[in-house]
């Protein structure tokens, strides 16, 4: 039942609030944002939905114009090159990722569940495959965020991703929320530049 129709129902519910109450700091961010640096407000990246089906992701843009395109961030040398100078906060604080709200708004994605892949991390999607998460709907925040997040291997990203997917409850969505403040708060398992000791990861 909660799978089914009542996780939708509130997807549509709280983001639709999310989106009406937050709409002035939209627009003081898109303000701050084309006042730091040259290049439009949103950032749109292909990331892989439901079933593999494909979608442009939304965010607010936090790195230059020209920076590398279908790059994770943190798989990137010299990536503080590259971020500007609002980028630096709203990534640190996370609310690059306000848009998505939209997106849950009209289906392509989900308040929780696993983070979309890029389109071209095959070894992330098929290891996802093999643990049953590509059958539920990506999400703003995620199992696997929340333990660990970039910080982690695809294949242990992958094992938290399917974990939830097999027990997609009101009490898995609540609790994994509840990580999600404190995760943000310490910025648990956020990488920012190139590390070799983890593979590449979706986020950022």
């Amino acid at each position: 039942m909660y799978r089914k129709f009542l996780k939708r129902f509130l997807d549509i519910i709280l983001s639709g609030l999310a989106v009406l109450i937050l709409s002035p700091l939209f627009l003081i961010i898109a303000v701050w944002i084309k006042l730091d640096s040259r290049g439009p407000v949103f950032f749109r990246q292909t990331r892989v939905g439901i079933r593999k089906s494909t979608f442009e992701i939304l965010k607010f843009r936090t790195m230059k114009k020209d920076a590398p395109k279908d790059v994770p961030t943190h798989l990137l040398s010299n990536s503080d090159q590259w971020i500007t100078r609002a980028g630096w906060i709203l990534r640190r604080t996370s609310l690059d990722e306000l848009p998505q709200l939209l997106q849950i708004f009209t289906g392509k994605m989900s308040i929780v569940g696993p983070r979309p892949a890029l389109w071209n991390q095959e070894d992330l999607i098929a290891a996802r495959e093999e643990n049953g998460a590509n059958d539920v709907r990506p999400g703003l925040t995620g199992w696997a965020q929340v333990n660990g997040r970039d910080s982690i291997s695809i294949q242990e990203k992958a094992r938290l991703d399917g974990e939830y997917a097999a027990h997609v409850t009101f009490g898995m969505d609540v609790k994994c929320l509840w990580k999600t403040v404190s995760a943000v708060l310490t910025r648990k398992g956020f990488q920012e530049g190139e590390n070799p000791d983890v593979q590449e990861s979706d986020d950022k």
